[in-house]
C-alpha cells in the first residue's frame, strides 16, 4: 500500500534516527494490520518514521525508529535480545548514493512496497524521493520486516531489518543481548 503522508518531513537528517523497544503506541499517519502465522502485526507510519506493534498470543512488543526528541539511543548497526519467549534481533545500515542513484533506487523500493500485500509506504511532500517504507513476512515460528527510511536531500537511504521468532535452542537456557554486525541488511 502506498499512500502521501499529509503533514511536514520531519526526519531531515539520517543521523537524528533512534532506535527504541517498548514504547507506547505513537499517533501515526497511515496504519496497516497483518496476520502472519501465528503474530498480530502493525506497521504504523510516524510522521518521524516508523512503529512496528506486534502480539502472539500473550507477549507483545514494539519496535521505534525514529526521531525521538530527547532519545539518547542513537539508531545502532545491530542488536540481539531476548524478550520473554521471544528472540529479537535488529540491524540496520546507511547507504549514500548519488543524486541519480538515489531517484532510481527510491522509484524501485516504492514500486516493490507498493504491490507488496504486506508493505506499507509513505511519501512526504515536498520531494518524490522522501518517504518511509516497510515491509514485512511471516513464517512457522517467526515474523520479518525490513524498512527503507529517505534522507533525499543528504542522498542517503537507512535500511534496518528486524526478526522476531521463538528462541533457539542455544538461547533457551539464558538472556543473549549482543550488538551484532549487520549482515545484508
Amino acid at each position: 500500500m502506498l499512500t502521501t503522508i499529509d503533514t511536514a518531513y520531519t526526519d531531515t537528517r539520517a543521523d537524528d534516527l533512534a532506535w527504541a523497544l517498548g514504547r507506547e503506541p505513537l499517533p501515526a499517519l497511515a496504519v496497516l494490520d497483518l496476520e502472519l502465522a501465528d503474530y498480530k502485526l502493525q506497521l504504523r507510519l510516524l510522521g518521524a518514521s516508523h512503529q512496528v506493534l506486534l502480539e502472539e498470543g500473550e507477549s507483545a512488543c514494539s519496535e521505534t525508529v525514529a526521531c525521538i526528541p530527547g532519545s539518547s539511543t542513537p539508531l545502532p548497526l545491530g542488536v540481539a535480545k531476548r524478550l520473554g519467549d521471544w528472540e529479537y534481533e535488529f540491524a540496520a545500515r546507511v547507504e549514500t548514493l548519488s543524486r541519480r542513484s538515489f531517484a532510481g533506487r527510491a522509484q524501485e523500493l516504492l514500486a516493490l512496497v507498493a504491490d507488496h500485500p504486506h508493505g506499507l509506504a509513505g511519501t512526504f511532500p515536498g520531494s518524490p524521493h522522501a518517504f518511509t517504507a516497510m515491509v514485512a513476512q511471516g513464517g512457522e515460528d517467526e515474523v520479518r520486516w525490513r524498512t527503507w527510511h529517505a534522507y533525499p536531500q543528504e542522498g542517503r537511504l537507512v535500511v534496518t531489518r528486524t526478526r522476531v521468532g521463538a528462541l533457539r535452542p542455544a538461547l533457551q537456557g539464558g538472556s543473549a543481548e549482543s550488538h551484532p554486525e549487520p549482515s545484508g541488511a
